[in-house]
């Protein structure tokens, strides 16, 4: 007679423990709570959560695969740095892959996914808490892709939006950021209606190459007043 535990979990598709201290310390991130050339420290890690070195090793080194962790000699694991021309690079990578994804979203979307669009386009734009307009903002970006069916490229789309989550944010608080980003985002959102696929995929990359303009100009100005 075999073994029946009704309600059982399924302890093998449970996440590791490097997995969750992982997700942590990318969010943290992410979201800037650790700040660029932070050092991370593998026995506080661990006496957060409680655990030996080696998960908190684990999870470091998938970090510095994806580019958020280097490791230094003398120091240990710290948040990686990007410099101006890798923070460009990234942005337009980004302009590349949301504007195919668009391009072809565009052509299968429905009554129901415009909804949504708009509903998410038009919180975005009602939103007063600063905080919370780097999430909104990728709310309305990926709502838009998900007609195209394409999970891969949608990864893709996420891991190349985490790189720059803490940019994006310095860039929508730049005075008018937020306000051109919501006006573009309407632009974005009538050639959608229309069914324009083009003239879609040419306002994203415009969209997400301007913001990369808007915020390489705050960073030189910034290099600029701390010289002074």
């Amino acid at each position: 007679m075999s073994l029946s535990l009704p309600g059982a979990p399924d302890l093998g598709a449970a996440p590791t423990a490097s997995e969750i201290i992982l997700r942590h310390l990318r969010g943290a991130i992410v979201s800037g709570s650790l700040d660029e050339g932070a050092p991370i420290r593998q026995d506080e890690v661990a006496a957060l959560f409680n655990v030996s070195k080696i998960p908190v090793r684990e999870a470091l080194k998938q970090l510095e695969a994806e580019g958020f962790v280097t490791f230094q000699r003398n120091r240990g694991a710290v948040v990686a740095r990007l410099s101006e021309p890798e923070i460009v690079q990234i942005f337009e990578v980004r302009a590349i892959l949301e504007s195919s994804a668009i391009r072809l979203s565009v052509p299968l979307m429905t009554d129901a996914d415009l909804a949504e669009a708009e509903a998410a386009c038009r919180a975005f734009e009602a939103e007063p808490d600063v905080s919370r307009w780097a999430e909104l903002n990728w709310a309305f970006h990926s709502r838009l892709y998900q007609a195209a069916e394409r999970p891969y490229l949608m990864q893709m789309v996420r891991s190349v939006n985490d790189r720059i989550e803490r940019y994006l944010r310095v860039q929508l608080t730049i005075s008018g950021g937020h306000e051109t980003a919501a006006r573009e985002h309407g632009e974005i959102l009538t050639a959608c209606r229309w069914g324009d696929a083009e003239g879609a995929a040419a306002l994203v990359h415009a969209h997400i190459m301007g913001a990369c303009q808007s915020l390489h100009v705050h960073l030189r100005r910034g290099a600029t007043d701390g010289q002074g």
